[in-house]
């Protein structure tokens, strides 16, 4: 149907009392203003601008921001202030946590940001590096631009200098005794395509130390020849035709307003309530969330706080030019500060709302990342049904539609997008979806067609001289699960095959669930799709009425099992993707499952370090650490942009209710627009 201008202001005016009607009982402003201080709320511009300040007062040259955060309140105090009528009764100090590296030293600092004091300044002393600055990875990518052996190589390959274009990667640790912070920089070939990463300059090894700034080793190894550029093209407004198929556009209206309301960085929808927060390393954190239970007349808490703890990138390339890709894209480039501006109505629908956040460059300032994620209400899908023709003389259909609020935010770190999206169902569930676009690393190589190979690519030839390498996905959620209170267990639940031997029955097989709670975290490492069984988190203290464990059940996504050894020395990295699924009692500190300093990290604080303890997790508070794997054999589809490849997990109310929690809740209402007329 195809709309006229005259038509759209006939419907507006139709629908208009609706919407003012709306709009009075409900304002749900595009950026909001909270009037007080959410314990949890990130740090504002002011904040960030005070911690600068406070630094450099004490540290006034030679000082490069690495990390600046609020730093986790106790949550014991915060649980407390949450609960409590009264709120300002509870007192919660509020902390940023900083890491500084000045004149070649890791400072850790703690300040108090109501007294503008350092509480504690600590030097690391250790292996690792703190998460690399936006500001000193752009001008490592300057530096081969006016280096005089690089554009004798670029001479030599009959390129031009003006349409070289470089970008930084991280080097790993492979067994040396003593690191320095450097990067890898390879540099493309941007031409009349703005695509420059299929289009790579390969044979050529440079390496930056980044503290000093300098290139301190190059190597041209060989020449292979650039991909070319033709059917590159992805901006809209630089293609030609032909054009793919004509998709028809959809009008989108919220006559009674939002379902939601924010209030700061507060957000309540139908039965859910949650905190929305940014972090520079994390991304988006969501916290406190909890379900109101209509039978019991109270909410319920659900999870404490949740986020991407890690995303590890092996690429399966083991030449001297590739060996060394295997990222840390959280703890070596920062999840959230690889965040980036969302599109109105291409990222998000029309009726979305947007929020904004602060993150900080290398001198301490703040700066604005405008709509950095987005929240609205998800339409078009069921949340139950049934039809009933087995009553005599008559047919009974009941479809109940389903409504989720989600929150998305997109990271884009080098070639890859990752949209993140966090979705919450009125049926108590909690939905957490990845979907990567992006483009390939592609790999340059005289081949024009699979006839050619004669020896391993470790890849797949996706275009002319142009391979796709192989490479995983492993992204790592810190789950901290409060099901309705602190206290849980961990429940593995097995599925058995039991035979008929005694002639009771004509079948011959049957399966049974057996249950077994898990007690220490040894036991709560999984590998899922080994056998079959289901996993929990429950409140061994709180019971239905007629008797079953609440919890929540994990419903994951396709497992994906690393396929590195574990002494290979990415895998030791990364050994917290040996598992799909840890368990571990709530600790504070351990946040980050790759260490809290990833770059050229060497394994020695990780989640997979820290289960060695094998600490008690029955009837403890616990964290759920879940591991989403993705092997990625690259297609010819996926270039030379890839369509969304897309995977999720469920976190599923499992007897937390009485019974389904929506079986009472009415599909919306539908609103029609006014008929118009065929328009030619």
């Amino acid at each position: 149907m195809a709309f006229s201008i005259r038509m759209l202001l006939l419907a507006l005016a139709i629908l208009s009392p609706h919407l003012q009607a709306a709009s009075s009982a409900s304002p749900a402003p595009l950026h909001p203003i909270v009037p007080t201080q959410h314990p949890l709320d990130p740090l504002t511009k002011q904040e960030i601008t005070l911690i600068r300040t406070v630094v450099l007062n004490k540290y006034p040259s030679g000082t490069a921001f690495h990390y600046v955060g609020l730093d986790d309140p106790d949550k014991t105090t915060l649980l407390k202030w949450a609960s409590s009528p009264n709120k300002n009764l509870v007192h919660i100090p509020r902390l940023a946590f900083v890491i500084v590296i000045i004149k070649s030293q890791i400072h850790e600092i703690l300040i108090n940001l109501k007294t503008r004091q350092i509480l504690s300044d600590n030097v690391h002393t250790g292996n690792g590096f703190p998460t690399l600055t936006v500001d000193e990875q752009s001008e490592a990518i300057l530096l081969p631009l006016k280096y005089g052996p690089f554009i004798e190589s670029v001479k030599k390959r009959g390129l031009n200098l003006s349409d070289v274009v470089c970008s930084t990667f991280t080097v790993g640790w492979y067994g040396e005794t003593k690191s320095i912070r450097a990067l890898r920089v390879e540099c493309f070939m941007m031409g009349e395509a703005a695509n420059i990463y299929v289009r790579p300059i390969n044979g050529i090894l440079i390496l930056v130390d980044i503290d000093k700034m300098q290139i301190i080793q190059y190597q041209d190894r060989s020449v292979e020849p650039v991909p070319k550029a033709e059917n590159t093209e992805y901006r809209a407004d630089h293609q030609k035709p032909p054009f793919g198929p004509k998709l028809h556009g959809i009008a989108t209206i919220q006559p009674e307003g939002p379902g939601f309301k924010i209030q700061g960085h507060s957000v309540s929808w139908a039965n859910w309530k949650f905190h929305v927060e940014y972090d520079v390393r994390a991304g988006v954190v969501i916290s406190l969330a909890s379900l109101y239970d209509l039978d019991k007349h109270k909410s319920r808490r659900v999870l404490y706080r949740g986020y991407i703890s890690e995303l590890f990138v092996p690429y399966q390339d083991p030449s001297d030019e590739w060996y060394y890709k295997t990222f840390f894209d959280a703890g070596e480039f920062g999840f959230g500060q690889s965040m980036v501006s969302l599109e109105a109505n291409r990222d998000c629908p029309p009726h979305a709302q947007f929020m904004d956040a602060y993150l900080h460059d290398r001198d301490g300032n703040p700066s604005l990342l405008q709509n950095a994620f987005c929240i609205f209400e998800k339409h078009g899908e069921i949340s139950w049904r049934h039809t009933e023709t087995g009553i005599p003389n008559q047919t009974i259909r009941e479809v109940r539609s389903d409504v989720s609020l989600v929150v998305r935010s997109v990271v884009t770190v080098g070639n890859y997008d990752n949209v993140m999206d966090w979705e919450f169902k009125p049926s108590g569930s909690l939905k957490l979806g990845i979907a990567l676009s992006g483009m390939l690393e592609i790999k340059a190589v005289d081949i024009k067609h699979n006839d050619e190979i004669k020896e391993e690519q470790h890849g797949i030839l996706v275009s002319e001289n142009s391979i796709g390498v192989y490479h995983d996905h492993y992204y790592i959620y810190h789950l901290d699960l409060d099901i309705d209170g602190e206290e849980n267990s961990f429940v593995k639940t097995d599925l058995k095959t039991v035979k008929v031997t005694d002639g009771s029955s004509k079948r011959k097989s049957y399966w049974i669930a057996e249950a077994q709670t898990l007690k220490n975290e040894s036991a709560a490492m999984i590998r899922l799709g080994v056998s079959p069984s289901e996993l929990a988190i429950v409140n061994p203290n709180k019971k239905t009425s007629i008797g079953n464990e609440v919890g929540y059940r994990l419903i994951p996504a396709m497992p994906a099992h690393p396929l590195l050894f574990e002494d290979d020395y990415p895998q030791i990295r990364g050994a917290f993707t040996n598992y799909n699924v840890w368990v571990t009692p709530y600790n504070r500190s351990e946040k980050w499952a790759g260490g809290r300093y990833v770059d050229q990290s060497r394994g020695e604080d990780t989640l997979a370090v820290w289960t060695k303890k094998n600490r008690n997790i029955e009837n403890k508070d616990i964290v759920l650490w879940h591991v989403v794997g993705i092997h990625h054999v690259p297609a010819q589809e996926d270039f030379p942009i890839m369509p969304l490849l897309s995977t999720s997990f469920e976190l599923r109310p499992t007897n937390f209710f009485e019974r389904n929690a929506v079986l009472k809740t009415p599909s919306p209402k539908t609103w029609k627009w006014p008929a118009c007329p065929k328009q030619n």
